[in-house]
C-alpha cells in the first residue's frame, strides 16, 4: 500500500467485467458495455483488443487459458478461443433467457459452465446445453465449484442454496444459508475448495462471520490465490482487504479506488489486486 496504483485506460464505455489467468506472464481480461475485450499483459500493459460484432453489448465475462466466455443483455452465451495473438472466431448458443451470472467449471474435461438467470440455471457442455433448470426463487448470483460436482446458488432474498450437481446434470439441495439481509450479489470458491465467500446488495461480506464495512452494495468479490485475503468492490467506491484468519479490524481499506464505483476486483498474484470501475475511459 505505500506505492502508488498503475493506471490502465483503454475502455470509452463502462468497464462491466474482469478476469485474471495464470502462466508466466499473469494475463488481465476486462471487458465493456460496448462490446470491447481488452487483454493486457502485466509488466507490459496494453497486448490487443477485440470489438464484437452487430453492437453486441458484454455483461459478465469468465475465461480459461484458452477460451473466453461473455454473456450479454440478450439471451445469449458467447465463446471464443483466446490465442497468443488475439482472439479467434466467436460463436454463441441461445439459453432462451437473460444470463446473470456465469462461472466454469475449471477442473472439468469439457470445461462444464454454470449460467443461471431470473428463475434458474443452464448447465453448459461448450456450447450445448446440458440441462435447464428451474430452482423455485429469484436467482442473483451463481457460482460452480472447480471440479463441477457443487453449485451454489444466491437468491434476491438473501438466501444462499448450496447444491449437489448430478451424474445426469441434475441439482440436489443439499443446505440452504440464511447469513445475508439483502440480495446476494456475488459468491466465490477459494482457490482449495475448503472455503466460499458472498457478498449482497446490504453492503455485507459473509465467510464465517459478517463482515459489514461498506457502505454499499458489494458488486465484486475476490480471493487470494494463497486462500488468505478476501477482497470486495463496492459501488460506495472503495476496495477492502481481508486476511481471513484475523479479526476483521486488520482489514486494508483502499478507500476511492474508483469515484465511478468498483465494478470487479481480482488478485494477480498474493499481493497485487487489479480492480475496474463502473464510469468511463477505465
Amino acid at each position: 500500500m505505500d506505492k502508488p496504483p498503475l493506471l490502465l485506460s483503454g475502455h470509452i464505455k463502462n468497464v462491466t467485467s474482469l478476469a485474471v489467468l495464470g502462466g508466466n506472464q499473469k494475463t488481465i481480461l476486462s471487458c465493456s458495455y460496448d462490446g470491447l475485450i481488452v487483454k493486457w499483459l502485466q509488466g507490459v500493459g496494453y497486448s490487443c483488443k477485440l470489438q464484437m460484432k452487430d453492437n453486441t453489448k458484454i455483461k459478465r465475462l469468465a475465461a480459461i487459458e484458452s477460451n473466453i466466455l461473455l454473456t450479454g443483455f440478450d439471451n445469449k452465451v458467447w465463446r471464443m478461443p483466446l490465442t497468443d495473438n488475439g482472439f479467434g472466431a466467436a460463436d454463441h448458443v441461445d439459453i432462451g433467457n437473460q444470463p446473470l451470472d456465469i462461472s466454469i467449471a475449471v477442473d472439468t474435461p469439457e470445461y462444464t459452465t454454470l449460467v443461471s438467470f431470473e428463475s434458474g440455471v443452464v448447465l453448459l457442455n461448450g456450447l450445448s446445453i446440458l440441462s435447464k433448470i428451474d430452482l423455485g426463487f429469484v436467482v442473483a448470483a451463481s457460482v460452480i465449484s472447480p471440479d463441477g460436482k457443487e453449485a451454489i446458488v444466491g437468491g434476491q432474498d438473501g438466501k444462499i442454496h448450496m447444491y449437489s450437481v448430478s451424474e445426469d446434470n441434475s441439482l440436489k439441495e443439499e443446505a440452504v444459508l440464511e447469513k445475508h439481509r439483502g440480495a446476494v450479489t456475488v459468491i466465490r470458491y477459494s482457490p482449495d475448495l475448503t472455503m466460499f465467500a458472498s457478498g449482497d446488495a446490504n453492503r455485507e461480506a459473509v465467510k464465517l462471520n459478517n463482515m459489514l464495512f461498506h457502505t454499499a452494495r458489494i458488486n465484486s468479490l475476490a480471493w487470494s490465490p494463497n486462500n488468505k485475503m478476501v477482497a470486495t468492490g463496492s459501488v460506495d467506491t472503495n476496495v477492502i482487504v481481508y486476511e481471513v484468519d484475523k479479526p476483521a479490524s486488520s482489514r486494508i481499506t483502499v478507500r476511492h479506488a474508483h469515484l465511478g464505483g468498483v465494478n470487479a476486483v481480482a488478485f494477480v498474484d498474493e499481493c497485487t489486486i487489479c480492480s475496474i470501475l463502473t464510469g468511463f475511459n477505465n
